[in-house]
């Protein structure tokens, strides 16, 4: 099974320093030293608020992705357990943010590529779990409420084994 980051909406305030942690991470430079026109504001994971929650949405990194299995380019593959985008090989169709059911992939013109006519070409763009990142995931290292958290195999078969228990004793209650 794949990690993924998953957010806990009560414990979310929409605060967004998620956001601004992910492009510094992938910028690598601390937040001080970004020039602020030189970059591009592309996080790799958008905080949906609403009036009644709050949580961001990221890449659940899928045992069988979506995303992958429509990628013409070839450009989608898993790496050490996350599923990554190549954005060099991007060719922007958006089949793969059309197939997310999470709705996780997200198209930025991130400047590197551009169209015939000179525009920015938009690229497939969505968490890579900080791959290469010292520290795992920033935006989990930096949520003021700690409403992220890395969900690893451990985890997951801890909290089916807990539903199973809960079901056989509620099962059992007159």
């Amino acid at each position: 099974m794949n990690s993924f980051v998953q957010g806990d909406p009560l414990l979310c305030i929409g605060c967004r320093t998620c956001m601004i942690a992910c492009v510094v991470a992938h910028e690598g430079k601390r937040i001080y030293e970004i020039d602020p026109d030189g970059y591009d504001f592309h996080p790799k994971l958008k905080v949906v608020k609403t009036w009644l929650v709050s949580v961001p949405v990221q890449c659940k990194h899928c045992e069988n992705p979506a995303c992958q299995a429509v990628c013409q380019s070839g450009a989608i593959s898993t790496v050490n357990g996350a599923v990554i985008i190549d954005q060099d090989k991007c060719i922007g169709c958006k089949a793969c943010a059309d197939a997310c059911p999470f709705g996780a992939v997200r198209m930025a013109a991130l400047g590197f590529k551009t169209n015939p006519d000179g525009t920015p070409r938009a690229v497939a763009n969505k968490c890579d779990l900080c791959q290469g990142v010292d520290g795992g995931p920033a935006c989990k290292r930096v949520c003021p409420t700690a409403a992220l958290r890395l969900v690893e195999r451990e985890d997951v078969d801890q909290i089916v084994a807990r539903k199973r228990v809960n079901s056989v004793l509620t099962s059992l209650q007159p």
